[in-house]
């Protein structure tokens, strides 16, 4: 058992390369990605749970190749119209859970990984789980999932914990006290969206209370968030 902080996440998040921490649960992940345009067919599926960095990095991949973003996984979507997306680099979020009427059903993502490769084109796709996982109905689609090339993602470790928050800090001109970062880091969940949502609150709170950025403070601004963890 072991007591972790669940923290409200409101902001909106930065997807800036530069602000994606590196370590052993990720670096052959990254470097999958970073291989782009020389994916196998073009394509490539970048899979983690919640909270591994999945969407943080592929967008900022999206960002710097200028790709079409597709969230699947949003029922209000209009259907996707394939034509204008031959020959571009395509994200695809959630691709694990595409939604019923959304942008993307089972025959349109069937063509749009036949376009991958084709004129240039390309397609990341994200999900949750790995694409033999994937559900669909179309034989196809089914043989084209099975042979995606996967990039996966484990959920971050300390490594990673502490360089987000490092940077979170460093962002907002901080300097917390050193023993902050093993007290946040044993306590925070494997996520680092919930980290930099930390380091947000923390910031807020020190300047209203006009307190030092340190352990004690994090104890008593963050102890309302506690709750036990069932792992």
């Amino acid at each position: 058992m072991s007591t972790q902080f669940r923290l409200p996440l409101s902001l909106t998040p930065s997807y800036g390369r530069e602000d994606f921490a590196v370590s052993s649960v990720n670096a052959e992940a990254v470097a999958r990605v970073d291989a782009w345009p020389a994916w196998p067919e073009g394509r490539l599926a970048l899979v983690g749970p919640a909270g591994s960095g999945k969407t943080h990095l592929a967008r900022a991949w999206a960002d710097e190749v200028g790709a079409v973003v597709v969230d699947a996984a949003d029922p209000a979507a209009a259907p996707l119209d394939l034509a204008p997306l031959r020959g571009r680099p395509v994200l695809v979020e959630d691709a694990d859970r595409r939604a019923q009427g959304g942008a993307l059903g089972d025959e349109a993502l069937f063509h749009l990984l036949n376009m991958a490769g084709v004129d240039g084109g390309t397609v990341l796709l994200t999900g949750r789980v790995a694409p033999l996982a994937w559900e669909t109905a179309v034989p196809d689609l089914r043989s084209r999932l099975n042979a995606l090339s996967v990039a996966a993602l484990d959920e971050p470790d300390d490594t990673v914990l502490e360089a987000v928050l490092r940077r979170a800090f460093a962002q907002r001109l901080l300097k917390p006290e050193p023993d902050l970062y093993p007290y946040l880091v044993a306590r925070l969940p494997r996520s680092a969206a919930e980290a930099i949502a930390a380091a947000d609150l923390l910031d807020e709170e020190a300047a209203a209370r006009r307190r030092e950025l340190n352990k004690a403070l994090a104890r008593e601004v963050l102890e309302g968030f506690e709750g036990e963890d069932e792992g």
